[in-house]
């Protein structure tokens, strides 16, 4: 009897016109999938199906995050200008637009009764929403850097933010402040999840871990080992028994108590995007380029929890990817006595549920109760029946009705014909069969010109030692240069450790060296503490020549340092260029303070220039100088 397959490619397909920035799976039937795209569209899809059900088109830059509403009959997609736009996929129609982030969304979620979404974007900033009247009730700010993650609880008294500052956040919608900060994870933040049942919070990092916290007692778990890549997303199993961590190529499952990996599946799906469960399967998604991939991963054939170990090893060999520890398991976190969520809906209305949360009554509301104009906002439907069958009526996508995904049927072998013997032919061992190798040489015209001009020119062969000269100078131009470049730095990192920054950034702005400039800067990216007024006022002039350069990777090195500089200054350059000191007092350090935001606000005004240019480019850079264009123009609001 043939093995049963554990996990396999279901379908690729292309999603959209230009670059693919986004997906999203429905997690109530792990049947539906939606995409934001460089072109601005959000497509809807049934997993399995090759083609588009509906279009909806309406924002005005590229798409950067989606998400469905918990039972799939909303759809909000957040944008690169920070825009959301809220669709009901029944109707087909606009429901809401809100606008008040002043950079990409970066993460969405839907509150679990349905009347309010949370964004966290690019701003540093995460926005709940009242979708049916106010708008933007509440802004929380802490986080220093992009929010990549924010999640619900699933009673919905909590939102849990994971930051690209490495830090992990709680806060309580009541009090409308946060309540916690968790700071143990050592790379940005990716995702964050809340158990379905338990008072239990996980978050995954770049740092290749995953953590388990105690939400009773705001505690550490346990952590997983450094798995072999960064973990990009996490889920756990709806009845909570194990958490499914997806990273580059790779699927693990992990348990929290003791933290350790239970199993392992090697995966081709790339950098996956997103992952669900339905009927006994794990569904992956991905995308690359204008495609998405989608995967399957049979859940019976998952190692989930410590006791199928422990049964594994009683009968014989299993398929566990790590050693699992020889002491006794500790009981399931079930008996472990630890909280639950009350997860059922309270008989109140929700104006009573808005009350409860903490609001801001003087910020402006960012939408209105007016009918939205649909006339920019299109939901175009391409395929009627498929659009029926899953979106209309609440006969839906039954997850309990719904067939688990078929496993690709094996290619029958072919018929064998019979071979007939080989024909031996004889080769001359110094030089290869019917291969010219004088067609792969390099050429070189002769001194003599042609006495016929009709004819071409008389070339000759350049002989084996030729061509090895030619190689061996340019190697040694080559060595030339990285020889230089080593020494450069060597005397750049003599500076470094000696701890004097300043002067060893002032040491390679001299050596007008960009590449020097370019390791510089890398290690800097990496180091948001380290930057200052006074390295800004000598680096900008470096970033906007490195802007320029015909070089992608230094292009994009440029753009991660300039982001740094506009998140961390933009409003100290802001507000001392529109307040100057007063001349009636002297305040040395206010003056002198002054003077450097006045340099760096020229030099990001010519960089502005720059990259008002470079913002139609296509690719991944063109989004990336479209982002910088957004920041740039907050120095003038």
């Amino acid at each position: 009897m043939a093995a049963t397959k554990r996990a396999w490619k279901l379908q690729e397909f292309v999603a959209h016109g230009s670059n693919v920035n986004c997906l999203a799976l429905g997690y109530k039937s792990g049947r539906v999938m939606v995409t934001g795209g460089e072109d601005k569209k959000v497509n809807m899809w049934a997993v399995g199906k090759p083609n588009c059900i509906m279009s909806l088109s309406g924002h005005t830059s590229p798409v950067e995050c989606v998400r469905f509403g918990n039972a799939e009959e909303l759809v909000v997609a957040g944008s690169q200008s920070g825009s959301l736009k809220i669709w009901d996929l029944e109707a087909a129609k606009i429901v809401r637009t809100l606008t008040g982030h002043k950079s990409n969304i970066r993460s969405l979620d839907f509150h679990p009764y349905g009347e309010f979404v949370a964004s966290g974007s690019m701003d540093t900033n995460i926005k709940l929403w009242d979708v049916r009247r106010k708008g933007c009730i509440f802004t929380y700010k802490g986080h220093t850097d992009a929010v990549n993650c924010i999640r619900f609880s699933p009673d919905g008294r909590w939102i849990a933010s994971a930051g690209e500052d490495s830090s992990l956040k709680m806060w309580d919608l009541t009090a409308g402040k946060m309540i916690q900060e968790f700071k143990d994870h050592t790379g940005p933040v990716t995702g964050v999840e809340f158990h379905p049942n338990e008072f239990l919070l996980a978050s995954g990092s770049a740092d290749r871990t995953v953590k388990f916290w105690d939400l009773e007692t705001f505690q550490l778990v346990s952590s997983t080992g450094a798995e072999s890549g960064a973990i990009r997303c996490i889920f756990f199993h709806p009845d909570g028994k194990c958490l499914f961590g997806g990273s580059q190529d790779a699927l693990r499952v992990f348990a929290w108590e003791p933290g350790r990996c239970l199993d392992a599946f090697s995966m081709g799906w790339g950098k996956v995007a997103d992952i669900s469960v339905a009927s006994s399967q794990l569904i992956g998604a991905s995308f690359s380029q204008t495609n998405v991939s989608v995967y399957i991963v049979d859940l019976n054939t998952v190692t989930c929890s410590p006791s199928q170990i422990k049964r594994a090893q009683m009968s014989g060999p299993g398929m566990v990817s790590q050693p699992v520890p020889a002491e006794p398991v500790k009981p399931p976190m079930s008996a472990s006595g630890r909280r639950t969520f009350i997860t059922e809906r309270p008989p109140t209305s929700s104006t009573k549920k808005a009350s409860e949360m903490k609001t801001e009554p003087e910020e402006e509301p960012t939408a209105s109760n007016e009918p939205e104009d649909d006339s920019s906002n299109v939901a175009q439907i391409e395929n009627p029946d498929d659009y029926r069958e899953v979106f209309q009526g609440r006969t839906k996508i039954d997850q309990s009705k719904a067939k688990p995904y078929k496993q690709p049927a094996k290619e029958p072998k072919a018929k064998q014909e019979p071979v007939k013997p080989a024909t031996i032919v004889p080769a001359d061992r110094n030089k290869p069969a019917d291969l010219n190798l004088a067609e792969f040489l390099p050429k070189r015209p002769d001194s003599a010109v042609s006495a016929d001009p009709r004819r071409p020119p008389v070339v000759q062969e350049q002989s084996e030692e030729e061509v090895l000269s030619s190689v061996h100078k340019g190697h040694e131009s080559m060595c030339a240069v990285l020889g230089n470049r080593h020494r450069n730095l060597e005397i750049v990192r003599a500076l470094w450790t000696s701890g004097d920054i300043k002067t060893s950034v002032d040491s390679a702005v001299g050596m007008k060296d960009l590449s020097v400039m370019v390791d510089l800067l890398n290690v800097l990216i990496l180091k948001h503490s380290l930057w200052t007024l006074d390295l800004c006022t000598v680096l900008l002039p470096q970033i906007q020549e490195l802007l320029s350069s015909k070089y992608e990777s230094y292009c994009h090195t440029a753009c991660n340092a300039l982001k740094i500089v506009l998140r961390s200054f933009s409003s100290i350059i802001k507000t001392n260029v529109q307040a100057p000191p007063a001349g009636g007092g002297v305040d040395i350090s206010r003056e002198e303070r002054y003077k450097k935001c006045k340099v760096c606000h020229g030099h990001l005004m010519s960089i502005r220039g720059l990259v008002e240019k470079k913002q139609s480019m296509s690719g991944k850079l063109g989004s990336t100088f479209r982002e910088l264009q957004i920041m740039l123009n907050g120095l003038d609001d």
